[in-house]
């Protein structure tokens, strides 16, 4: 069966539903074509909450790496730097930083390590770039479901459709 690059199998066009049913009851290709639909719907939800993580996580990265790229550049100076930061989605604090080679980066899980500058900027311009690269691919992914939930959708109402026509033929035939 074919897939994306991250193993999301393609769904199957059925283009005749005649020939398609040979192996299996009409009953059990609905069953079986509405239990693909609700995972491909499940896997988009999950790709929507995994880009809406990235979303937040993207701009903060490239805050972080911006005040490291200031700091790494007033580096020689033996003047202090004066900014405010953020303590909390309205709150914000006057700060004054001396000159230093060094910042602490938040790694998640509670944990903070202290890094040199040309190491946190490394490691955020990493960070960063695997971060893009992920919304990429999520919202790759993320249209490549909803093309797989319409082929599927079609799927189901060709099967029905055909199986409608065919209960009509049979009826006009048994009353003929």
């Amino acid at each position: 069966m074919e897939a994306n690059p991250r193993g999301i199998p393609k769904a199957p066009f059925v283009d005749n539903v005649g020939e398609y049913l040979k192996t299996d009851t009409v009953e059990a290709t609905l069953r079986k074509f509405t239990e693909a639909v609700s995972k491909y719907k499940f896997m988009e939800n999950s790709k929507l909450q995994q880009r809406g993580s990235l979303e937040q996580k993207i701009p903060e990265i490239e805050k972080t790496l911006a005040m490291v790229e200031y700091l790494a550049e007033q580096r020689g100076s033996s003047e202090p730097v004066k900014t405010m930061f953020e303590v909390n989605d309205t709150l914000y604090v006057h700060a004054t930083i001396p000159p230093t080679e060094t910042v602490n980066l938040w790694l998640g899980a509670n944990v903070m390590l202290e890094y040199p500058l040309d190491e946190a900027q490394e490691l955020l311009a990493n960070k960063l770039g695997i971060a893009k690269k992920n919304l990429g691919d999520t919202n790759e992914d993320l249209e490549f479901l909803r093309d797989q939930i319409t082929t599927m959708e079609v799927n189901t109402a060709r099967v029905y459709n055909w199986d409608v026509k065919q209960r009509r033929a049979e009826k006009e035939a048994k009353n003929a």
